[in-house]
Protein backbone atom coordinates (compact mmCIF):
# COMPACT_ATOMS: atom_id res chain seq x y z
CA UNK A 1 0.00 0.00 0.00
CA UNK A 2 2.96 2.19 0.80
CA UNK A 3 4.31 4.54 -2.43
CA UNK A 4 7.18 2.99 -2.66
CA UNK A 5 9.94 4.78 -3.99
CA UNK A 6 7.95 8.19 -3.29
CA UNK A 7 8.39 10.36 -0.72
CA UNK A 8 7.56 13.70 0.78
CA UNK A 9 8.40 16.51 3.40
CA UNK A 10 7.00 19.35 5.21
CA UNK A 11 9.16 22.74 4.12
CA UNK A 12 8.89 26.72 4.06
CA UNK A 13 6.64 28.50 2.12
CA UNK A 14 8.63 31.42 2.64
CA UNK A 15 11.76 30.28 0.93
CA UNK A 16 13.80 28.89 4.23
CA UNK A 17 16.11 26.05 3.88
CA UNK A 18 13.60 24.70 6.90
CA UNK A 19 12.99 20.77 6.15
CA UNK A 20 10.87 18.64 8.60
CA UNK A 21 9.52 15.07 8.41
CA UNK A 22 5.75 14.49 7.75
CA UNK A 23 5.53 13.10 11.36
CA UNK A 24 7.01 15.82 13.38
CA UNK A 25 4.66 18.02 15.58
CA UNK A 26 4.93 21.59 13.70
CA UNK A 27 2.62 23.83 11.69
CA UNK A 28 4.80 27.00 11.19
CA UNK A 29 8.22 27.10 9.64
CA UNK A 30 11.08 27.37 13.18
CA UNK A 31 13.16 30.09 11.58
CA UNK A 32 10.67 32.39 10.07
CA UNK A 33 7.30 31.57 11.45
CA UNK A 34 5.93 31.22 8.05
CA UNK A 35 3.42 28.24 6.96
CA UNK A 36 4.61 25.04 5.68
CA UNK A 37 3.47 23.08 3.05
CA UNK A 38 4.38 19.08 1.72
CA UNK A 39 6.79 18.90 -0.95
CA UNK A 40 6.93 15.69 -3.01
CA UNK A 41 9.85 14.36 -4.20
CA UNK A 42 8.90 15.28 -8.16
CA UNK A 43 11.96 13.15 -10.02
CA UNK A 44 10.41 10.15 -8.37
CA UNK A 45 7.16 11.01 -9.75
CA UNK A 46 8.18 12.11 -12.80
CA UNK A 47 9.97 9.11 -13.79
CA UNK A 48 6.29 7.35 -14.28
CA UNK A 49 5.32 8.66 -17.43
CA UNK A 50 1.81 11.04 -17.43
CA UNK A 51 -0.23 8.38 -19.10
CA UNK A 52 0.76 6.08 -16.19
CA UNK A 53 -0.57 7.97 -13.68
CA UNK A 54 -4.08 8.75 -15.38
CA UNK A 55 -4.33 4.90 -16.12
CA UNK A 56 -3.56 4.08 -12.25
CA UNK A 57 -5.95 6.75 -11.49
CA UNK A 58 -8.42 5.21 -13.52
CA UNK A 59 -7.93 2.16 -12.36
CA UNK A 60 -8.45 2.77 -8.99
CA UNK A 61 -11.40 5.21 -9.43
CA UNK A 62 -14.32 4.23 -7.10
CA UNK A 63 -12.89 0.94 -6.56
CA UNK A 64 -14.11 -1.79 -4.54
CA UNK A 65 -10.60 -2.49 -2.48
CA UNK A 66 -10.03 -0.23 0.03
CA UNK A 67 -8.60 2.45 0.52
CA UNK A 68 -8.59 2.88 -3.08
CA UNK A 69 -11.85 3.67 -3.73
CA UNK A 70 -11.43 6.87 -2.00
CA UNK A 71 -10.97 9.56 -4.35
CA UNK A 72 -8.17 10.79 -1.89
CA UNK A 73 -6.02 7.38 -1.27
CA UNK A 74 -6.70 6.28 -4.94
CA UNK A 75 -3.83 8.84 -5.50
CA UNK A 76 -1.55 7.78 -2.54
CA UNK A 77 1.89 8.71 -4.45
CA UNK A 78 0.83 12.08 -5.22
CA UNK A 79 -1.03 12.31 -1.46
CA UNK A 80 0.96 10.76 1.33
CA UNK A 81 2.80 8.40 0.29
CA UNK A 82 4.77 7.02 3.52
CA UNK A 83 2.20 6.02 5.87
CA UNK A 84 1.47 2.43 6.78
CA UNK A 85 -1.92 0.97 5.46
CA UNK A 86 -3.50 0.18 8.96
CA UNK A 87 -3.06 3.80 9.80
CA UNK A 88 -4.93 5.07 7.18
CA UNK A 89 -8.46 6.27 8.33
CA UNK A 90 -11.12 6.22 5.56
CA UNK A 91 -14.53 6.56 4.78
CA UNK A 92 -14.65 6.43 1.09
CA UNK A 93 -14.42 10.40 0.22
CA UNK A 94 -13.70 12.21 -2.68
CA UNK A 95 -14.54 10.42 -5.72
CA UNK A 96 -17.88 13.25 -5.41
CA UNK A 97 -20.27 13.63 -8.62
CA UNK A 98 -19.44 16.34 -11.45
CA UNK A 99 -22.52 17.43 -11.69
CA UNK A 100 -23.87 19.10 -15.32
CA UNK A 101 -26.22 22.20 -14.26
CA UNK A 102 -27.45 22.63 -17.66
CA UNK A 103 -30.58 24.17 -17.14
CA UNK A 104 -28.80 26.44 -14.35
CA UNK A 105 -25.91 27.29 -16.80
CA UNK A 106 -28.87 27.94 -19.80
CA UNK A 107 -30.60 30.83 -17.78
CA UNK A 108 -27.25 32.48 -17.25
CA UNK A 109 -26.43 32.24 -21.19
CA UNK A 110 -23.90 30.43 -20.57
CA UNK A 111 -23.26 26.40 -22.13
CA UNK A 112 -20.97 24.77 -19.47
CA UNK A 113 -21.54 24.91 -15.88
CA UNK A 114 -20.69 21.83 -13.67
CA UNK A 115 -20.84 21.69 -10.13
CA UNK A 116 -17.93 19.77 -8.25
CA UNK A 117 -20.34 18.35 -5.42
CA UNK A 118 -17.74 17.77 -2.33
CA UNK A 119 -20.84 17.52 -0.27
CA UNK A 120 -21.71 13.81 -1.30
CA UNK A 121 -19.19 13.22 1.07
CA UNK A 122 -19.65 11.52 4.56
CA UNK A 123 -19.59 14.35 6.84
CA UNK A 124 -21.05 16.36 4.02
CA UNK A 125 -18.31 18.68 2.74
CA UNK A 126 -15.03 18.69 1.13
CA UNK A 127 -13.42 19.31 4.95
CA UNK A 128 -13.55 15.06 4.94
CA UNK A 129 -10.86 14.90 1.52
CA UNK A 130 -8.08 16.84 4.16
CA UNK A 131 -9.05 15.20 7.38
CA UNK A 132 -8.40 11.68 6.43
CA UNK A 133 -5.03 12.66 5.25
CA UNK A 134 -4.49 14.59 8.60
CA UNK A 135 -5.98 12.26 11.03
CA UNK A 136 -3.87 9.08 9.43
CA UNK A 137 -0.81 11.05 9.46
CA UNK A 138 -1.41 11.75 13.62
CA UNK A 139 -1.73 8.01 14.24
CA UNK A 140 0.92 7.25 12.30
CA UNK A 141 3.19 9.61 14.15
CA UNK A 142 1.44 8.04 17.30
CA UNK A 143 2.56 4.78 16.03
CA UNK A 144 6.17 6.49 15.98
CA UNK A 145 6.41 7.76 19.32
CA UNK A 146 5.20 10.76 18.96
CA UNK A 147 3.32 12.64 22.03
CA UNK A 148 -0.17 13.53 20.99
CA UNK A 149 -3.19 12.74 22.91
CA UNK A 150 -5.46 14.61 21.58
CA UNK A 151 -6.13 16.51 17.79
CA UNK A 152 -8.58 20.14 17.99
CA UNK A 153 -9.12 22.51 16.09
CA UNK A 154 -11.54 26.01 15.73
CA UNK A 155 -14.44 25.83 13.17
CA UNK A 156 -17.63 26.92 11.82
CA UNK A 157 -18.78 23.91 11.58
CA UNK A 158 -18.17 21.82 8.90
CA UNK A 159 -14.20 20.93 10.31
CA UNK A 160 -15.36 20.32 13.39
CA UNK A 161 -17.95 17.86 11.61
CA UNK A 162 -15.22 16.24 9.83
CA UNK A 163 -12.22 15.93 12.45
CA UNK A 164 -14.79 14.69 15.45
CA UNK A 165 -15.55 11.85 12.79
CA UNK A 166 -12.24 10.64 11.21
CA UNK A 167 -11.02 11.08 15.14
CA UNK A 168 -13.54 8.60 16.93
CA UNK A 169 -12.59 6.26 14.21
CA UNK A 170 -9.28 6.61 14.90
CA UNK A 171 -10.00 6.24 18.29
CA UNK A 172 -8.47 9.56 19.05
CA UNK A 173 -9.65 12.71 21.54
CA UNK A 174 -11.14 15.21 19.70
CA UNK A 175 -11.09 19.11 21.06
CA UNK A 176 -13.41 21.55 19.16
CA UNK A 177 -13.62 25.16 19.38
CA UNK A 178 -17.05 26.73 17.73
CA UNK A 179 -17.86 30.25 18.03
CA UNK A 180 -21.38 30.48 19.87
CA UNK A 181 -24.85 30.32 17.88
CA UNK A 182 -22.56 30.87 14.41
CA UNK A 183 -23.02 27.53 13.52
CA UNK A 184 -25.94 25.93 11.58
CA UNK A 185 -27.49 22.81 14.33
CA UNK A 186 -26.79 19.99 11.70
CA UNK A 187 -23.01 21.44 12.10
CA UNK A 188 -23.13 21.74 16.14
CA UNK A 189 -24.85 18.15 16.18
CA UNK A 190 -22.23 16.26 14.16
CA UNK A 191 -19.41 16.85 16.56
CA UNK A 192 -21.69 15.99 20.03
CA UNK A 193 -22.61 12.54 18.50
CA UNK A 194 -19.33 11.39 17.36
CA UNK A 195 -18.13 12.00 21.45
CA UNK A 196 -15.70 15.12 20.68
CA UNK A 197 -15.57 17.61 23.57
CA UNK A 198 -17.00 20.32 21.80
CA UNK A 199 -16.12 23.90 23.38
CA UNK A 200 -18.61 27.02 22.12
CA UNK A 201 -17.32 30.44 23.08
CA UNK A 202 -18.50 33.86 23.12
CA UNK A 203 -16.29 34.73 20.03
CA UNK A 204 -16.40 34.38 16.30
CA UNK A 205 -13.87 32.11 14.21
CA UNK A 206 -11.08 34.57 14.48
CA UNK A 207 -11.14 34.48 18.08
CA UNK A 208 -11.40 30.70 18.35
CA UNK A 209 -8.76 30.38 15.85
CA UNK A 210 -6.51 32.11 18.25
CA UNK A 211 -7.14 30.28 21.29
CA UNK A 212 -6.62 26.86 19.30
CA UNK A 213 -2.90 28.03 18.51
CA UNK A 214 -2.40 28.82 21.84
CA UNK A 215 -3.91 25.66 22.69
CA UNK A 216 -2.04 23.51 20.21
CA UNK A 217 1.76 25.25 21.28
CA UNK A 218 1.14 23.70 24.66
CA UNK A 219 2.36 20.48 23.10
CA UNK A 220 0.58 17.27 23.26
CA UNK A 221 -2.28 18.35 21.49
CA UNK A 222 -2.41 18.17 17.50
CA UNK A 223 -3.82 21.29 15.73
CA UNK A 224 -5.90 20.21 12.62
CA UNK A 225 -7.09 23.85 11.07
CA UNK A 226 -6.05 24.25 7.51
CA UNK A 227 -3.07 25.80 8.52
CA UNK A 228 -1.51 22.54 9.13
CA UNK A 229 -0.50 21.74 5.20
CA UNK A 230 -1.37 17.56 5.47
CA UNK A 231 -5.14 19.21 5.34
CA UNK A 232 -4.00 20.61 1.80
CA UNK A 233 -2.53 17.47 0.54
CA UNK A 234 -6.39 16.04 0.69
CA UNK A 235 -7.89 18.77 -0.21
CA UNK A 236 -6.09 18.82 -3.18
CA UNK A 237 -7.26 15.99 -4.92
CA UNK A 238 -10.44 18.55 -6.17
CA UNK A 239 -8.36 19.52 -8.41
CA UNK A 240 -7.26 16.09 -9.52
CA UNK A 241 -10.81 14.71 -10.07
CA UNK A 242 -12.24 17.77 -11.82
CA UNK A 243 -9.30 16.93 -14.59
CA UNK A 244 -10.22 13.03 -14.21
CA UNK A 245 -13.73 13.54 -14.73
CA UNK A 246 -13.45 16.17 -17.52
CA UNK A 247 -11.67 12.71 -19.51
CA UNK A 248 -8.55 14.80 -18.49
CA UNK A 249 -9.03 18.16 -20.02
CA UNK A 250 -8.57 21.24 -18.11
CA UNK A 251 -12.21 23.36 -17.22
CA UNK A 252 -12.14 27.65 -18.56
CA UNK A 253 -12.90 28.50 -15.00
CA UNK A 254 -13.34 26.72 -11.71
CA UNK A 255 -14.88 29.04 -9.11
CA UNK A 256 -14.70 28.09 -5.69
CA UNK A 257 -15.67 29.90 -1.62
CA UNK A 258 -13.07 31.40 -0.01
CA UNK A 259 -12.93 31.88 3.78
CA UNK A 260 -9.55 30.35 5.51
CA UNK A 261 -8.76 29.60 1.75
CA UNK A 262 -6.56 26.89 3.01
CA UNK A 263 -8.84 25.22 0.25
CA UNK A 264 -7.77 27.80 -2.33
CA UNK A 265 -4.30 26.87 -1.85
CA UNK A 266 -5.57 23.12 -1.74
CA UNK A 267 -6.95 23.67 -5.38
CA UNK A 268 -3.84 25.67 -6.58
CA UNK A 269 -1.30 22.68 -5.26
CA UNK A 270 -3.15 20.11 -7.23
CA UNK A 271 -3.23 22.09 -10.82
CA UNK A 272 0.67 22.81 -10.17
CA UNK A 273 1.47 19.45 -9.68
CA UNK A 274 -0.31 17.81 -12.62
CA UNK A 275 0.97 20.55 -14.77
CA UNK A 276 4.37 19.84 -13.43
CA UNK A 277 3.64 16.04 -14.18
CA UNK A 278 2.58 16.75 -17.78
CA UNK A 279 -1.04 15.71 -16.83
CA UNK A 280 -2.16 18.79 -18.10
CA UNK A 281 -0.20 21.34 -20.00
CA UNK A 282 -1.88 24.84 -19.10
CA UNK A 283 -4.12 26.08 -15.88
CA UNK A 284 -7.54 27.12 -15.42
CA UNK A 285 -8.50 30.53 -14.54
CA UNK A 286 -9.33 30.61 -10.77
CA UNK A 287 -11.95 32.62 -8.79
CA UNK A 288 -12.40 32.70 -5.04
CA UNK A 289 -15.89 34.07 -4.17
CA UNK A 290 -16.17 35.65 -0.44
CA UNK A 291 -19.27 37.06 1.37
CA UNK A 292 -19.61 40.76 1.29
CA UNK A 293 -19.85 40.91 5.03
CA UNK A 294 -16.27 38.75 5.14
CA UNK A 295 -14.01 39.93 2.55
CA UNK A 296 -10.49 40.59 3.13
CA UNK A 297 -9.20 38.98 0.05
CA UNK A 298 -11.42 40.63 -1.87
CA UNK A 299 -10.45 43.88 -0.74
CA UNK A 300 -6.61 43.31 -1.25
CA UNK A 301 -8.07 42.59 -4.99
CA UNK A 302 -9.39 45.72 -6.01
CA UNK A 303 -6.77 47.39 -4.52
CA UNK A 304 -4.13 45.30 -6.75
CA UNK A 305 -2.88 43.27 -3.77
CA UNK A 306 -1.32 46.08 -2.53
CA UNK A 307 -3.15 47.03 0.99
CA UNK A 308 -4.20 43.55 2.28
CA UNK A 309 -5.70 44.37 5.86
CA UNK A 310 -7.56 41.92 8.10
CA UNK A 311 -11.58 42.54 8.40
CA UNK A 312 -13.67 42.49 11.12
CA UNK A 313 -16.45 39.57 9.41
CA UNK A 314 -19.76 40.30 10.10
CA UNK A 315 -22.77 37.33 10.79
CA UNK A 316 -23.43 36.11 7.21
CA UNK A 317 -25.61 33.25 5.58
CA UNK A 318 -22.62 32.03 4.86
CA UNK A 319 -20.80 31.16 8.01
CA UNK A 320 -18.12 28.64 7.23
CA UNK A 321 -16.77 31.80 5.37
CA UNK A 322 -17.55 34.36 8.02
CA UNK A 323 -13.46 34.56 8.24
CA UNK A 324 -12.03 38.16 8.96
CA UNK A 325 -8.21 37.05 8.85
CA UNK A 326 -7.47 33.56 6.85
CA UNK A 327 -4.35 32.06 7.70
CA UNK A 328 -3.73 30.78 3.82
CA UNK A 329 -4.30 34.65 2.71
CA UNK A 330 -0.87 35.10 0.55
CA UNK A 331 -0.76 31.00 -0.29
CA UNK A 332 -3.92 31.88 -2.26
CA UNK A 333 -2.95 34.94 -3.83
CA UNK A 334 0.15 33.28 -5.27
CA UNK A 335 -2.36 31.16 -6.58
CA UNK A 336 -4.56 33.66 -7.87
CA UNK A 337 -1.49 35.11 -9.55
CA UNK A 338 -0.30 32.40 -11.28
CA UNK A 339 -3.75 31.68 -12.89
CA UNK A 340 -4.38 35.20 -13.47
CA UNK A 341 -7.19 34.56 -11.57
CA UNK A 342 -10.00 36.44 -9.83
CA UNK A 343 -11.89 37.62 -6.57
CA UNK A 344 -15.54 38.13 -6.59
CA UNK A 345 -17.72 38.78 -3.50
CA UNK A 346 -21.83 38.34 -2.83
CA UNK A 347 -24.63 40.51 -0.74
CA UNK A 348 -26.90 38.14 1.14
CA UNK A 349 -29.52 38.75 -1.29
CA UNK A 350 -26.65 37.86 -4.39
CA UNK A 351 -25.86 34.73 -2.46
CA UNK A 352 -29.58 33.71 -1.25
CA UNK A 353 -30.96 34.68 -5.31
CA UNK A 354 -28.12 32.26 -6.50
CA UNK A 355 -29.43 29.45 -3.93
CA UNK A 356 -32.55 29.84 -5.13
CA UNK A 357 -32.14 29.63 -8.71
CA UNK A 358 -29.83 26.43 -8.47
CA UNK A 359 -32.42 25.21 -6.54
CA UNK A 360 -34.51 24.97 -9.02
CA UNK A 361 -33.01 23.18 -11.53
CA UNK A 362 -32.34 20.69 -8.41
CA UNK A 363 -29.30 21.26 -7.34
CA UNK A 364 -30.17 22.05 -3.53
CA UNK A 365 -26.89 24.43 -2.55
CA UNK A 366 -25.41 25.26 0.48
CA UNK A 367 -25.49 29.43 1.14
CA UNK A 368 -21.28 28.76 0.24
CA UNK A 369 -22.09 27.67 -2.97
CA UNK A 370 -24.33 30.34 -3.56
CA UNK A 371 -21.50 32.58 -3.13
CA UNK A 372 -19.51 31.07 -5.91
CA UNK A 373 -22.61 31.02 -7.99
CA UNK A 374 -23.22 34.29 -7.39
CA UNK A 375 -19.90 34.96 -8.45
CA UNK A 376 -20.40 33.16 -11.76
CA UNK A 377 -23.14 35.19 -12.19
CA UNK A 378 -21.67 38.73 -12.03
CA UNK A 379 -18.56 37.62 -14.24
CA UNK A 380 -20.88 36.00 -16.78
CA UNK A 381 -22.91 39.09 -16.69
CA UNK A 382 -19.93 41.59 -17.45
CA UNK A 383 -18.66 39.36 -19.65
CA UNK A 384 -15.06 37.97 -18.00
CA UNK A 385 -16.67 34.11 -18.36
CA UNK A 386 -17.20 33.56 -22.06
CA UNK A 387 -20.56 31.68 -23.30
CA UNK A 388 -18.08 29.25 -24.63
CA UNK A 389 -16.33 28.73 -21.44
CA UNK A 390 -16.26 25.42 -19.54
CA UNK A 391 -16.83 26.83 -16.14
CA UNK A 392 -16.61 24.52 -12.55
CA UNK A 393 -18.35 25.67 -9.60
CA UNK A 394 -16.80 23.91 -6.33
CA UNK A 395 -19.15 23.16 -3.90
CA UNK A 396 -17.97 22.64 -0.69
CA UNK A 397 -21.34 21.22 1.38
CA UNK A 398 -24.43 19.69 1.27
CA UNK A 399 -27.76 21.70 1.42
CA UNK A 400 -28.84 19.48 4.28
CA UNK A 401 -26.59 20.76 6.40
CA UNK A 402 -28.53 24.37 6.23
CA UNK A 403 -32.15 24.10 6.68
CA UNK A 404 -32.38 26.77 8.76
CA UNK A 405 -31.61 28.59 5.87
CA UNK A 406 -33.37 27.50 3.37
CA UNK A 407 -36.35 27.78 5.86
CA UNK A 408 -35.96 31.20 6.58
CA UNK A 409 -35.46 31.86 2.73
CA UNK A 410 -38.78 30.56 1.50
CA UNK A 411 -40.62 31.95 4.65
CA UNK A 412 -38.73 35.93 3.85
CA UNK A 413 -37.40 35.47 6.68
CA UNK A 414 -33.77 35.34 6.06
CA UNK A 415 -31.88 38.76 7.04
CA UNK A 416 -30.39 40.66 3.66
CA UNK A 417 -32.59 39.01 1.50
CA UNK A 418 -35.51 39.44 -0.81
CA UNK A 419 -36.97 36.23 -1.22
CA UNK A 420 -38.09 36.26 -4.81
CA UNK A 421 -38.13 32.34 -5.39
CA UNK A 422 -39.79 31.41 -2.37
CA UNK A 423 -42.02 28.33 -2.33
CA UNK A 424 -44.21 27.39 0.23
CA UNK A 425 -46.80 24.28 0.97
CA UNK A 426 -50.56 25.29 -0.11
CA UNK A 427 -52.27 24.28 2.63
CA UNK A 428 -55.73 22.94 1.86
CA UNK A 429 -58.68 21.06 2.59
CA UNK A 430 -58.47 16.92 1.99
CA UNK A 431 -61.00 17.37 -1.00
CA UNK A 432 -60.44 16.56 -4.69
CA UNK A 433 -62.01 19.35 -5.94
CA UNK A 434 -59.56 21.57 -4.05
CA UNK A 435 -56.31 19.45 -4.98
CA UNK A 436 -57.18 19.56 -8.82
CA UNK A 437 -57.55 23.08 -8.55
CA UNK A 438 -54.26 23.90 -7.22
CA UNK A 439 -52.48 21.69 -9.58
CA UNK A 440 -53.88 22.89 -12.59
CA UNK A 441 -53.18 26.31 -10.95
CA UNK A 442 -49.44 24.60 -10.80
CA UNK A 443 -49.78 23.39 -13.91
CA UNK A 444 -51.59 25.92 -16.24
CA UNK A 445 -53.79 23.18 -17.12
CA UNK A 446 -57.42 22.75 -16.85
CA UNK A 447 -59.00 19.41 -15.89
Amino acid sequence: MRGVGFSAALICSGGCPERYPLDEIVYRCRACGGLLHVEHALPALAAVSAAEWRARFEARWRSPRWPEGSGVWGKREWVLPEVAPENIVSFGEGGSPLQPADRYAMSLGLRSVWLKQCGASHTGSFKDLGMTVLVSQVRQAIANGRPIRAVACASTGDTSAALAAYAAAAGIPALVLLPKDKVSLAQLLQPLAHGATVLSLDTDFDGCMGLVEALTARGGIYLANSMNSLRVEGQKTVALEIVQQLEWSVPDWILIPGGNLGNVFALGQGLSMMRSLGLIDRLPRICVAQAARANPLYRAFVNGWDAYAPVRAEPTAASAIQIGNPVSVHRAIGVLKATGGVVEQASEDELADAVARADRSGLYACPHTGVALAALEKLARRGEIDPAHRVVVVSTAHGLKFSEFKRAYHEAKLPGATSRAANLPIELPAELGAVLAAVDRATGSAS
